[in-house]
């Protein structure tokens, strides 16, 4: 399973991105997806992830202003980011579930996208 993520950009505070992250097949259907985000010299940290039945977990820092969602053709989910902040600025990830449920455990994952750099200007 490949997937792959796109969206990323330049953009100001306060501006807004979407990311996409589609999979090589229909691996989404049935299995949760998340995404994480890595900025330089810091550890890898969940954002959010999202069920099979589109059920949504967020980390605190990006409750409120960051929208996860998927496609119903079941290969495809986004994740709308609003009121960005120079804080989250970092490579993001998308990632597929072992399991259904939406999780913030890195070790649920399976598969692993390349990511999608996100960059926010002060």
């Amino acid at each position: 399973v490949q997937l792959q993520a796109s969206g990323g950009g330049l953009v100001q505070t306060g501006g807004s991105l979407r990311l996409s992250c589609a999979a090589s097949r229909r691996t989404f259907s049935n299995n949760a997806v998340g995404w994480f985000r890595q900025a330089p010299g810091k550890e890898r940290e969940f954002v959010a992830s999202i069920s099979w039945k589109s059920d949504t977990v967020y980390a605190d820092s990006v409750k409120g202003r960051f929208t996860f969602s998927r496609d119903s053709n079941g290969n495809t989910v986004y994740l709308q980011m609003n009121s960005l902040k120079p804080e989250d600025t970092a490579r993001y990830y998308c990632a597929s579930a072992r399991g259904s449920l939406a999780t913030s455990r890195t070790d649920q994952y399976r598969y692993w996208g390349q990511g999608t750099q996100v960059t926010v200007s002060s």
